[in-house]
This record gives C-alpha cells, structure tokens and sequence, in this order.
C-alpha cells in the first residue's frame, strides 16, 4: 500500500500547487491553449466537439478525443473510429447501450432474454472481454463476471454526451481488454442557463420509463445531474419451438421477464482559475432483474421442481475526479485522474423440489472493486507535432460467494487482487498537412499474469485536390485473464470448478488499410476498410471427467484464432433536412487450433439509418438492420430438438424501427418510436426470443 500512499500524497500535491503553477504561467487561456475542442481529453468535453472546417465545406468536422487521448480530427488519424453523437442518440430515442451498439459496424450484440438480459459486445470478431469501456476516462469492464467483460444490459443512455467506437486493437494507449477495441463513453457537460426537464415514456412488455435532471452553468460552475428509472414487465423470451418441446402450460408460456433500473448521473466542474479546472463525474446504479428462461423451464417440466424463477440485482457506483492544467502557454496540457468502481452483483433462484425443499435457498455473490490512479500530459511542440506521456495504476479486488450447503455444491468463498501499473508515450505530427500519422508505445506491469509490451501506429494519407484518404494501422493488444479464471473454487455434487493461476494473457497483432473519398463539398462521403487479427494463447473453459462421471472445469491457453473481414459505409447529406447513413460489415472469425467457424460471429451485417426533418420542428428517423446467420451453442437437449435445422444455427434476422419527435413549443415535445414493424421473430443468441413488435411513446418537459 505504500504505491498508494505515495500517490495520493503526490494527488494532493498536484491539486494544492497548480492553482499557484497556473497564476505563475500568466498565460490566458483562450490563446494559451487549442480551441476548447482540443481541450476535449482531459476535460471530458467541455464544449461540443463539432467544429467549422478551416477547408470549404458543408459539412462539420468531426473531433475525436479517444483515438489519440487528445482531440484531433478523424479524416487526420488512421484509426477505423464511429462517434455517435447526443443529437443522434435522442433523434433515434434509444434508452439503452445496447440498443445503440448494435447498430454500428464491426459491432454485434448479444443479448439473453431482452431488455435487461446479460449483453455481450464482440467487435470485429474479437471475444467480448477483448474489448474495453471507459466512462469519463474510468475503465468499467466488469472485475466481477467470469471473464472480466463489460456487460452493456443494465446501461441506460441517459446522460450520454457522445460514444466514441475505435476498432482495432488499441493496447498502446489502453492496456489490457483493449484488444478488439475501445468503446468511450462521454458524460454530457452543462452550459449556460439552467435548464430543468422532465420526460415521461410508456409502451409495449409494460414499459414505464421516468427521467428528470437538470444542466447549465453558474459563473465558474457547471453541472449536469440526471436521475432516471426504467421498468418493463412482460417480455417472454422462450421461443415456442422450445415451449412445445417440454409442453409448456398456458402460464408458463406467458411467464414474462421483469427489469427495474434506477440510475442517477451526475457531472461538475469547476473552473479554479482560467487555466485550471476540476472535474468530477459520477454514475449510480441500481437493477433487479427477474427472468423466466428455458432453463427454468426445463427444471419445472423435466426435473419436477415448481415455482422456479431466477433473479439478479446489480449495485454498481463509478465516481472519477480530475484535475486539469494548461501551463506554459498551451505548450503543456495535463491532467490527473483519480477513479473508483464497485459492483455488487446478486444472484438466486427461486423454487420448490419435489421433495419440499428449497431450490436454491442461499444466493451467490460476485462482487469486484478497482481504484484507478492516471496522469498524462501532452506536449505542443506546433509545427514539430505533440508529444503525449501517461502513466496508470490499478487495484482490482474479486469476491465470489455461496455461503450455505445444499445438494448442489458445499458452499465457496473465494477472494483475490491484483495490481497493474503502467507508463506510455505517443508522438502524434504531420508533413505538409498531407501526411498525418501516430505513433504509441505502452509498458504494463501486472502482479499476476506478468509484464507486456504493447504499441501501434495509425497513419493517414490525404491525396491533394481529390478528397482522397489513405488510412492503415498496425497495432498488438492484449487481454488478462480475470481473477475468477484465475482462482476460481467451487466444488458441488457430481462437478468442480477450479481457476488456473498459471494462464497467461491472450496477445494479439492487428492490422487494417482503408480508403475514404469525399465528394459534393464534403456532402457526401463513403469507403472501406479491410482488417485482419490473429490471436494466440486463446483462453478457453476445459472440462474433464474422471472415474466417478464428476464434471471438473477449468480454464487453459489451448487456442489461436483469426478474424478479419470488410467493413464499408456511406453517408449522405442529401438536403439541409435530409440524411442517409449506410454501413456494412464483412466479418470471417474462426479457431485456428479446431478450424471451426467462432461462435456468434454473423459473417454479414448491413445497417441502413435516415433522418428527415420535413417541417421545422417535426424529426422523423429510420432504422433498418440486417444480420446473417451465425454458429452458436445449442438449446437444451438440441440432440432430440424438434425443428433440428435450427439448432446449433441462429438464422439471420432483418428489423425496422421508425421514430418520430415533435416540438411543439419551446417548453413541450412528444415523441414515439416503433421498433420491429414487421414483427420479426428472432433469436440472439439461440434460446432467447428477442421482442417483437412494439410501440412506445411519451413527452418532454423543458425549460
């Protein structure tokens, strides 16, 4: 613990000196630094990152803050990034990640039973732990889950200010779970004159959804606090060829999930003087999650056992300060981060055996903390480029518990941490603003699975006079093992499940080159990327059983793998009022040891999106998705499966969503979506029906 002393002696060192550091530099920060945008990074947007072009345009040039850790303009950087904006996020009015998520390319999302359900994200055809999330510069994978993944079903959008997608594997500025990508995720900063609302929204599977808050700034003082709950009762996800494989009854089949969400968010700043400012963000949540699957199904129709349902609740806090100072006349850019998260997740199971006893009487527990301590500074060197160094240090604790003895296991407590502490650099510059081009290099030292060396660069060409982009990237990552696969110890009736403290960390090494064209004064704007990413020491559950049939899983490196894959897109802007955006992916991801295609890859993706505004004041969005086929796992006892072609295959899927906002005065706006219009009956994955058609709507109140 004396890293951490030593820290948080220095922590307030930092704070305690840079008002004095920031009076002595003298520097004005309107000319002292970047335009706000550029101050981005470290300040977690405090202004809207769409600025003028320089150039003759039409069109707002789009900033990327997460590409580089320092705001610079995507056509600039090689990196295959999407942003998806506030403005798009409320046109579209999607209340949860998920939803949003699955509709970018590169991207599918997994979802088991619906609103509410375990969500995984897997990105260019990377497992989903190989892909990290941030919030507010605060790394949020989940320590608690077996695999150490971010699981999106229980985030809701409220409070977003912007999503920055970056594929590819991004180690060099991120560290470990950054393999497949990064998805950042930035809070929305108030501004101006404080402005209170208050939305109400209902519809299909008993939806009720609430959220109030208010934004704005008061002299030095910004804020933006935003409270919301989210319900919905009715959703069943069993499909019916399973109802009637086990002769489901009326109630049964009617048995619908339930999710009830409350979350509350909350951004302030304060601008100490006018080069130095502190931050603090933070995000609360609060979920029960109650679910009728096949599995209970299964226990009441084949095993004999009554009542059974299952029920999760997750508690999660993730709170971050910051302390951010421009000095030297803009030529140093630096901040200091201190970040705290905690999960606690609970889960039971509800129900009767034949014999009178209980099911399931004691819950287990997954629980997991991480204190994060980061600083990075940036160099402007001007025309000689910048120069950005960083350093990082984590603490990441795990329980998991089940405290009583039953038929099925003798109960467990288990309990290990682990420490990462790492440095990086990057050198970021252009030639005649024709070549651009970054370069980054990360050290990182874990206490348990060992150091690594990580890098990548990213260069853009643009062709003079054509509107052509060159973008390539080469980059290796890497992704830990979780503690649970580390240290895992249960032991019950028949089975074991052990960790394996010898794993090593999957690695690997990416590539992808692309081209973009722009045309039409930059109204239009479309092009591919091609990518491939091989994978070695692949972590991967192992089970054996021994002379008295006793099942014993464990985890092993016994895997390679290979994606790679096309993803292309266009966007039009057709008139002032009228958009089309368009992309598709291409994705081919199999296991080089077993030369079997991966699990809940569809090799086919293409989503289609248009925004129109006919009248002033009145928005009207489309939404079309497609999805092909994947491998997936099997339902229960697919051998004996009734409609054999679906088992083991997910059959690919197409929906439509259409939305419509109107502002009817500056105080009162009404809204309405409808999601599935054609009722598609669809699986993702295979056994958790995915809802069907349904309808919701609602009113804003602003002020």
């Amino acid at each position: 613990m004396s890293f951490f002393r030593t820290a948080l002696i220095n922590s307030s060192i930092f704070v305690s000196v840079m008002p004095l550091a920031a009076w002595a530099s003298g520097a004005p920060l309107r000319q002292a630094q970047l335009p706000n945008t550029a101050q981005a990074v470290v300040q977690q947007e405090r202004k809207p990152v769409l600025v003028p072009q320089t150039v003759k345009s039409e069109q707002p040039e789009l900033i990327s803050v997460s590409a580089t850790r320092r705001p610079v303009s995507v056509d600039d950087i090689g990196t295959s990034i999407t942003i998806v904006t506030e403005k798009q996020i409320q046109t579209q009015q999607r209340r949860s990640l998920s939803d949003i998520l699955v509709r970018q390319p590169g991207m599918n999302v997994v979802q088991t039973g619906g609103p509410g359900g375990t969500t995984s994200i897997f990105m260019r055809g990377n497992n989903a732990n190989e892909v990290k999330v941030r919030l507010d510069g605060m790394d949020i994978n989940d320590g608690s889950s077996t695999s150490g993944m971010f699981d999106a079903s229980q985030f809701t959008t409220d409070g977003m200010g912007r999503i920055e997608i970056l594929r590819g594997p991004q180690s060099g500025l991120y560290g470990a779970d950054a393999m497949a990508g990064v998805i950042d995720i930035t809070t929305t900063q108030g501004q101006g004159q404080f402005k209170p609302f208050v939305r109400i929204e209902g519809g299909s599977y008993g939806t009720f959804n609430q959220a109030f808050g208010a934004r704005g700034s008061k002299g030095r003082f910004h804020y933006n606090v935003e409270l919301s709950h989210y319900r919905m009762d009715g959703f069943n996800n069993i499909p019916a060829y399973i109802k009637d494989y086990y002769n489901a009854t009326h109630s049964q089949r009617h048995e619908g999930n339930r999710n009830d969400n409350r979350s509350a968010n909350i951004r302030l700043g304060y601008d100490v003087t006018h080069n130095f400012d502190l931050g603090l963000t933070a995000r609360l949540l609060q979920s029960n999650y109650h679910t009728y699957s096949l599995y209970d199904l299964q226990s009441e129709n084949v095993y004999g056992d009554s009542g059974v349902r299952e029920q999760s609740t997750k508690n999660q806090a993730i709170v971050r300060g910051t302390a951010h100072l421009v000095s030297f006349q803009g030529v140093l850019d630096q901040v200091l981060g201190l970040g705290y998260m905690t999960n606690r997740n609970r889960w039971t199971e509800a129900g009767i055996q034949p014999g009178g006893s209980a099911l399931n009487p004691d819950p287990d527990y997954y629980r997991s903390s991480r204190l994060k301590i980061d600083w990075h500074g940036t160099f402007n060197l001007h025309k000689y480029g910048q120069f950005l160094i960083g350093a990082e240090h984590f603490h990441d604790t795990f329980n998991t518990s089940h405290t009583a003895s039953s038929m099925w296991d003798s109960g467990y407590n288990t309990s290990a941490s682990m420490d990462t502490t790492a440095g990086y650099g990057q050198y970021q510059g252009n030639w005649n603003h024709i070549l651009y081009g970054a370069a980054n290099i990360r050290y990182d030292a874990n206490s348990r699975y060992g150091n690594h060396v990580t890098w990548r660069v990213a260069p853009a060409l643009h062709v003079p006079g054509t509107g052509t982009i060159l973008k390539a990237s080469a980059g290796s990552g890497f992704h830990g093992p979780s503690l649970y696969q580390l240290f895992a110890n249960q032991v019950g009736a028949g089975y074991s499940e052990k960790g394996n403290a010898a794993l090593k960390a999957e690695q690997l090494i990416g590539y992808d080159a692309g081209v973009e064209q722009k045309l039409l004064q930059d109204t239009l704007k479309f092009g591919a990327t091609w990518y491939d990413n091989r994978v070695k020491n692949l972590i991967q559950s192992s089970v054996s059983i021994d002379s008295s049939y006793n099942y014993n899983y464990s985890y092993a490196n016994v895997a390679k793998a290979r994606m790679y894959g096309v993803e292309a897109f266009a966007n039009w802007k057709a008139l002032k009022t009228l958009e089309f955006a368009l992309s598709y992916t291409w994705t081919h991801g199999r296991d080089e040891t077993s030369h079997i295609q991966l699990q809940r890859r569809p090799q086919h993706k293409l989503n289609f999106n248009t925004t129109w505004t006919p009248i002033e004041n009145l928005t009207l969005s489309g939404n079309i998705l497609y999805t092909s086929g994947w491998r997936d796992l099997k339902p229960l006892n697919a051998q004996n499966c009734v409609v054999s072609s679906i088992c083991g295959k997910g059959h690919g899927y197409f929906t439509i969503d259409v939305a419509a906002h109107y502002k009817i005065n500056r105080y009162l706006s009404v809204f309405a979506r409808a999601d599935n219009l054609l009722n598609r009956q669809y699986e993702n994955p295979i056994g958790y029906l995915q809802p069907g058609r349904a309808g919701y709507g609602g009113f804003t109140v602003s002020y």
